[in-house]
């Protein structure tokens, strides 16, 4: 099947994009269907991600584009961002999440409470793919709540740390050059800038996955790994609120993606659909096949205008983490629901890597989960809407 030249727009959403967002669009659009459709699912059978990649996203400007040009990044606008991961999600889960690791875990901490030095030394090598980052927050025991964490970095009296811990579910762990971990202190809870060649330091790919199989994900463990303050720690990174607020930026950029992935699932139907001819006539023409197109369609459209406004108020400065959280959890939600349907129509050609569908679906369990599981989302929704955290 011929692949579309722009994303679905029922309700013309692209008539309210500037023509910098139209042409981020377009591109990252170009780029999809030109370096990650054709080869993405061999690489997820084999479990295998597309380094070769990374330079190509990185000369395009993919990486960290909402930060500023002097280090080497695009000053894209946030709602160009989220296009930019619709688009990367269209064709793999594991795209997207290596740029917004990059981009909104890494370097976007890196930006907000790093030093002058720290911003000048990362920035331009991970903006460029010259350098890859990962975030280590999650632990074995303790996902949805990061207070409890057990990893530990205590303060020596010649200015270094040591840290003690162990990370799971981390994405680019094991091709990182730098982790940004984060450890409990007497201090609260800091940010560290972890180097791969560190002493002590090592990384355990995570093998067997039946989701995100294209995606490095990996534990880090920290052996009495040593690091300069100077020039490791993150100087305003402090309290929990620090990689809470890097979460919030990549939860932003998941709202948009997961509907990227519910677009190629869609056209995919709806292709497929006007081609396969059952009793004489496409399936399309059946009352069943259309009201599920209709579906879908409506909830990807409701879904988009959903997050353009969320993007409009995050260019404002005016959003807040709780309607990234409403924004995330629909979004997910609706393309798993799209995505189920979807292979539905395609009946047993569905479970197929000739199609993206299967692929999209198991992709979608995991994004479902991760930064926020949906269930968290719902709570903190419900705190925003009564006043009261029923989740402690």
């Amino acid at each position: 099947m011929s692949l579309t030249t722009e994303m679905t727009d029922y309700m013309a959403l692209r008539g309210l994009l500037s023509d910098e967002e139209k042409l981020v669009q377009q591109t990252a659009r170009d780029f999809v269907n030109r370096e990650v459709i054709p080869i993405i699912d061999s690489y997820a059978q084999e479990e295998k991600f597309p380094a070769h990649l990374v330079k190509v996203m990185g000369n395009l400007g993919f990486l960290g584009p909402t930060l500023p040009e002097e280090y080497g990044c695009a000053g894209l606008s946030n709602v160009a961002y989220g296009i930019l991961m619709y688009e990367l999600e269209r064709g793999d889960s594991a795209i997207r999440s290596f740029a917004s690791v990059q981009g909104s875990l890494v370097m976007y901490p890196i930006f907000a409470y790093g030093s002058a030095e720290q911003k000048e030394y990362w920035l331009p090598k991970m903006a460029a793919g010259d350098a890859i980052g990962c975030f280590g927050l999650t632990e074995p025991d303790f996902g949805s709540n990061p207070t409890g964490m057990r990893t530990r970095a205590t303060r020596n009296d010649n200015g270094t740390w040591i840290i003690n811990g162990t990370k799971m579910w981390i994405t680019n762990g094991s091709v990182a050059d730098v982790a940004i971990v984060w450890a409990a202190t007497d201090e609260g809870i800091r940010g560290f800038l972890v180097r791969k060649d560190t002493p002590g330091f090592t990384t355990a790919r995570m093998k067997g996955k039946w989701s995100l199989r294209a995606s490095i994900t990996s534990e880090l463990i920290l052996d009495n790994v040593v690091v300069d303050e100077k020039e490791c720690m993150l100087p305003e990174g402090k309290g929990i609120k620090a990689p809470l607020g890097c979460l919030t930026q990549a939860r932003y950029g998941i709202a948009w993606g997961a509907l990227g992935a519910a677009d190629n699932c869609y056209q995919t139907a709806l292709a497929y659909a006007l081609q396969r001819i059952q009793f004489d006539k496409p399936i399309a023409a059946f009352q069943l096949q259309q009201k599920k197109l209709a579906e879908m369609v409506t909830e990807l459209t409701k879904g988009q205008l959903l997050v353009l406004q969320l993007g409009r108020l995050k260019d404002a400065g005016t959003y807040s983490p709780a309607q990234v959280s409403m924004a995330k959890m629909n979004n997910v939600k609706i393309a798993m629901d799209i995505a189920r349907t979807a292979r539905t129509m395609l009946g047993a050609n569905g479970i197929m890597g000739e199609y993206p569908i299967m692929r999209h679906m198991n992709n979608l369990e995991s994004v479902y989960t991760y930064e926020g599981t949906h269930d968290m989302h719902t709570l903190i929704i419900g705190q925003e809407v009564t006043g009261i955290a029923a989740y402690r």
